[in-house]
């Protein structure tokens, strides 16, 4: 089922075909979390990119006054990774925490490189998802 909401959001960004999406679908593993779990926590790279199947992640960091602070929740049928650690392969200024159980699929930073590399649609999608994180980030500024 999981494998299916994420053809189905893929199909949505970019024209693919059958063997391109079951080439791209491959490099993504199935993992299940409990509430709580930490993903990534402040100060580690991200190596990982997630498709929320079910549940949802809260993005929060700790400021310097020690405050808790909730920057995005991603919900189902969303990606969700600490895409300027993921980018720049520098330490991640935000954690990434499991709010309720989850099911998610995740791809590593290679493994997405790899794809780009051999399905050229790849690459446009992640252009779609760059343009649509920046346009979020920039609405949730104003």
């Amino acid at each position: 089922m999981i494998y299916d909401q994420l053809a189905a959001y893929i199909k949505k960004s970019i024209a693919v075909t059958d063997q391109d999406l079951n080439t791209i679908l491959s490099y993504f593993k199935p993992h299940k979390h409990n509430k709580n779990d930490l993903l990534l926590s402040q100060g580690e790279i991200s190596q990982r990119t997630y498709f929320v199947g079910k549940g949802c992640l809260r993005f929060f960091f700790i400021n310097e006054e020690g405050k808790d602070i909730t920057r995005y929740i991603t919900f189902e049928n969303q990606f969700a990774t600490a895409l300027v650690s993921f980018i720049t392969k520098l330490p991640s200024m935000e954690s990434i925490q499991v709010i309720e159980k989850s099911e998610l699929l995740h791809i590593s930073h290679d493994d997405f490189n790899h794809l780009m590399k051999i399905v050229p649609q790849w690459r446009e999608f992640y252009c779609h998802y760059l343009e649509k994180a920046y346009v979020n980030n920039t609405n949730r500024l104003m």
